[in-house]
């Protein structure tokens, strides 16, 4: 699923091309891509036609066009959405949902295979620059309003493991598996190791970990892995060629060079150095 980096890396495009562009004709090709703007395809193409997008926003894997009427187009990625910019007239993706025309001659295309992303007209919430349906999505560690010393409290008061908690949304936002199990690694860190074991020292390198490795896939254009996830302009991020833990099994680790494993979590996988990142006591490892 496209992480914060990639979600930043269509939001940069989507600055370029399609802020202050007119939105003209939408058609809504596939229901489910719309399914969580109750209203139906009629209303959520009525409250785009004829609206300019004056700014694009995000947080954590959520980004927002805002609209000129005060309303702002929601996206969503889920597992393998695309938001494209095309030519108005070049042949449709084969998975193509949604198509929204821009004055300019141009067209955002939401393409999505598995259709497990999501497009939708919102209201602000009680942060007027936030939708009200993600208003409740903790700040990301690229935000500048985020403050480490909030989040390393929250996470030390948690009672759950530190991958755990990194993937929670509702605590750092923008944190999936693949930059959780890279910072991990840089960290030293098992991903059952408590939180609540965690100084206040270490849970600090360890957000700097989460920072600095998404900083550096957003310099690279993100993690590409399938395919699936592209720029607006359709062109793969980088960032594979740099991971140290995650899709590495049974490559040696960069730094002691003991095989790398993988290991079930949360009906997905973990990545991580046996010899690097201990397993906690008390913890079976899969």
């Amino acid at each position: 699923m496209p992480e914060l980096p990639e979600v930043e890396v269509v939001r940069r495009g989507l600055v370029d091309h399609a802020v202050g562009r007119r939105i003209g004709d939408v058609e809504v090709l596939h229901p489910r891509s719309i399914r969580r703007h109750v209203a139906g395809p009629a209303d959520f193409a009525g409250r785009l036609e004829g609206r300019t997008p004056t700014a694009v926003r995000r947080r954590g894997k959520y980004m927002w066009l805002v609209l000129d009427s005060g309303e702002m187009l929601l996206t969503h990625l889920g597992m393998s959405g695309q938001m494209l910019v095309q030519p108005q007239g070049k042949p449709d993706e084969k998975h193509l949902r949604v198509r929204l025309p821009l004055a300019d001659g141009n067209e955002l295309r939401f393409v999505d295979q598995r259709t497990f992303g999501h497009l939708l007209v919102d209201e602000p919430g009680e942060r007027v620059e936030v939708p009200a349906s993600v208003d409740h999505i903790a700040l990301d560690p690229l935000d500048p309003e985020f403050v480490p010393e909030v989040f390393v409290r929250a996470l030390r008061a948690k009672r759950t493991e530190v991958k755990r908690a990194l993937l929670d949304q509702s605590l750092i936002s923008g944190v999936g598996n693949i930059y959780a199990d890279e910072a991990l690694w840089r960290s030293r860190l098992h991903w059952a190791r408590s939180t609540r074991g965690l100084d206040t020292a270490a849970a600090l390198e360890l957000l700097g970990h989460v920072t600095d490795v998404m900083s550096e896939a957003l310099e690279v254009g993100g993690t590409t892995f399938d395919g699936l996830y592209v720029n607006v302009n359709g062109e793969s991020g980088y960032f594979e060629r740099g991971l140290n833990a995650y899709g590495r099994r049974d490559r040696p680790c960069g730094r002691c060079g003991t095989p790398i494993v993988r290991e079930a979590f949360m009906n997905r996988s973990s990545f991580s150095c046996p010899s690097c990142q201990k397993v906690p006591r008390g913890v079976r490892p899969s």
